[in-house]
C-alpha cells in the first residue's frame, strides 16, 4: 500500500485500488486529491499489470463532496485562470475500466467522481445527490451532463433543482448504479466484478469502452461505424486468435493484451 497526501493506493490480482483518505473532512475532494487520483489512474493506464481500477472511500462515507473551504473565496476569474476542471477532463481519457465502490454519502463533486466511473457498486444505504443548489452554485465537473444522459432531462432537473438525496435503490432503478449490496460487502463485490473483467482480453475491454462512450455522444450511425472499426481491429490481435482457438479446442484462453 502506498499512502499519499490525500489517497491510499495498492494493487492486487490485476486490480488497482484508490481509496480516498481525508477522513477528518469526510473525504472532501480538494484539488490535491483530484490530482493524485488522476496521476495514479494515468500511471495504471500505462501499466500492463493493472487491468481494472477501483475508486472507493471509507466504510461510512464515500465522500461528502468538494472541499468548500478551498473554494469559498474563489471568483470567476480565479477559477478560469486556475482552469478548475482541467484535471477532471483527463478522466475521460482513461482507457481501462473504472469501478466506483460507494458506501454512505456520495454528494456533489464525489457524485461527479462516481458518475465518471464506468460502473458503480453501492451499499444499500448509500445516498447520492447534488446539494450545490443549496450553496447558490451548481455542479461543474460534469454532473448535470452525466446525470441527464443517464436519467433523462426531467428526472435530472428534479434532483439538481431540489438538492435532495436519492437512495441507492432509486439510483439503481434509474440506471445510475449497477449493483447494490450490503454495506459490508461493497468492496468485496466491486473486487469480484473487477477481477472478472481483469480476466477478459484487455484490448477487447478497452475497445468496448471506447465504442460505448462513442455511442453516448454520437448518432447511431456514427457510433455503429466506430464499433465496426474496433471490431475489425481486434482481428489483428493475438488475443483474438487465442480466444477463438481456445473456443474450438474447448479450453480457457490465455489472453496477453496483444
Amino acid at each position: 500500500m502506498v499512502s499519499k497526501e490525500t489517497i491510499k493506493t495498492w494493487t492486487e490480482a490485476g486490480v488497482g485500488v484508490i481509496q480516498l483518505d481525508r477522513p477528518k473532512v469526510l473525504n472532501a475532494l480538494n484539488r490535491k486529491m483530484v490530482t493524485e487520483i488522476l496521476e495514479t489512474m494515468e500511471a495504471w493506464d500505462r501499466d500492463d499489470d493493472v487491468a481494472v481500477m477501483i475508486v472507493t472511500g471509507g466504510p461510512k462515507v464515500f465522500a461528502a463532496g468538494a472541499d468548500i473551504d478551498e473554494m469559498a473565496e474563489d471568483d470567476s476569474i480565479s477559477l478560469e485562470l486556475l482552469n478548475q476542471f482541467a484535471e477532471w477532463d483527463r478522466l475521460a481519457w482513461v482507457k481501462k475500466p473504472i469501478i466506483g465502490a460507494v458506501n454512505g454519502y456520495c454528494l456533489g463533486g464525489a457524485f461527479e467522481l462516481a458518475l465518471s466511473c464506468d460502473l458503480i457498486v453501492a451499499a444499500e444505504n448509500a445516498q447520492f445527490g447534488f446539494p450545490e443548489i443549496n450553496l447558490g452554485v451548481m455542479p461543474g465537473a460534469g454532473g448535470t451532463v452525466r446525470l441527464t444522459k443517464l436519467m433523462g432531462r426531467a428526472k435530472a432537473l428534479e434532483w439538481l433543482w431540489t438538492g435532495d438525496y436519492m437512495t441507492a435503490e432509486f439510483a439503481k432503478a434509474n440506471g445510475v448504479v449497477n449493483r447494490t449490496v450490503a454495506p459490508e460487502l461493497v468492496f468485496e463485490e466491486a473486487m469480484k466484478l473487477a477481477r472478472k473483467i481483469a480476466k477478459q482480453a484487455p484490448l477487447s475491454v478497452r475497445m468496448i469502452k471506447e465504442a460505448v462512450n462513442k455511442s453516448v455522444d454520437h448518432s447511431i450511425y456514427e457510433a455503429m461505424q466506430f464499433e465496426r472499426k474496433n471490431f475489425y481491429m481486434l482481428f489483428s490481435s493475438e488475443d483474438q486468435k487465442e480466444g477463438m482457438r481456445a473456443f474450438v479446442e474447448k479450453r480457457k484462453p490465455q489472453f496477453k493484451g496483444k
